[in-house]
């Protein structure tokens, strides 16, 4: 079973990830920063559509602000998903402003509703942490999803990732009699084989999201990760491994019920060889992404000394006990990808 224990270490950003995230166009100047937004003067808790406290506050600035932070939030959201450009901007607003105080990173989401048609989405700023960063690049690279995000200074900026969260998914979905359930095992297998083999830990069911979409005779899945917190974090093998979440033990039965083993290996397979393909279309940036990680501090020691342990003994690789950092050790663990 995967524990985490103890709350994470932040990381901050250092001056050559800053330069990597300059020359990959994340880093931008932004018009209002995170710490600003803490100046609000009041605060109410948000109520989901059943009366359930979602835990997230709604927050009011005075009336001497709002104007300038909501401007400054509109061009936020401009160069989150425009380029800047904001004359797409001019039937949007920003509706609502809640934080989630109880969050590693304490997020912002900013609710921007379109006022011709009542259309709306939603962006968030956080404090800016490394980890989250390494995570958020290497989901963009290795994954089949791409990821808008943007950083300026301490403050990160990252779009809202659509889809039924994993625990509500669980609770409700798994009892569809239209529930397509080798399709679903078979992208949960995927998406576990996806975080183990980048390292990237916690993704117990309130950290991924399911994206359903219908299709003209079937029903297709795919399981994204919405918090990339825990990336090559933690000192123990099986927290990068979502099969041993307890929270995540409904999808874990329905696999045991409709996959064999051999059909496991199969998909196992089939992701690790996605993976080296887009390893090596996105060579050049995998390379600079991997230079500067490699030499990051972003985890203790002693969780580094444990992983490596722990690696080596699984693929009975002993190579791992060479490296001598997280970044070493991700970097391993994606030249086996590669060579297999």
């Amino acid at each position: 079973m995967a524990i985490i224990s103890k709350k994470k270490i932040p990381f901050r950003i250092n001056g050559h990830l800053r330069e990597y995230l300059e020359q990959y166009n994340r880093e931008v100047a932004l018009p209002i920063q995170y710490a600003s937004l803490l100046r609000f003067d009041n605060a109410i808790p948000l109520y989901d559509k059943k009366g359930s406290d979602t835990f997230w506050e709604t927050v009011f600035y005075s009336q001497a602000d709002i104007e300038e932070v909501y401007l400054a939030l509109k061009l936020i959201y401009a160069d989150l998903k425009a380029d800047g450009d904001m004359s797409v901007m001019k039937h949007l607003y920003v509706d609502r402003v809640d934080l989630c105080s109880y969050g590693n990173s304490k997020p912002f989401r900013v609710r921007i509703v379109n006022k011709v048609n009542d259309n709306f989405d939603y962006f968030y700023l956080k404090n800016a942490d490394a980890s989250r960063i390494y995570g958020l690049e290497l989901e963009h690279i290795l994954s089949p999803n791409r990821i808008s995000y943007l950083t300026s200074g301490d403050t990160l900026v990252e779009e809202h990732i659509a889809g039924v969260p994993g625990d509500m998914f669980m609770k409700s979905y798994l009892q569809d009699p239209n529930l397509n359930a080798i399709r679903l095992c078979k992208e949960f297998v995927k998406f576990n084989e996806r975080c183990f083999v980048r390292l990237l830990g916690d993704m117990h069911s309130s950290n991924f999201v399911v994206d359903i979409t219908p299709d003209f005779e079937e029903v297709y899945y795919r399981i994204r990760s919405i918090d990339f917190d825990q990336q090559s974090y933690e000192g123990k093998k099986v927290v990068y491994m979502p099969q041993y979440f307890k929270q995540n033990n409904a999808l874990i039965d329905l696999g045991f019920k409709y996959l064999t083993t051999e059909s496991v290996l199969q998909y196992q397979k089939e992701e690790r060889s996605l993976i080296a393909g887009r390893l090596r279309v996105e060579g050049g940036r995998i390379k600079d992404l991997m230079n500067v990680m490699i030499k990051d501090r972003i985890s203790l020691p002693q969780h580094t000394e444990q992983l490596k342990q722990e690696l080596a003994k699984h693929y009975r690789n002993s190579s791992f006990l060479n490296c001598v950092s997280m970044g070493d050790i991700v970097q391993k663990s994606l030249d086996l990808v590669t060579i297999h």
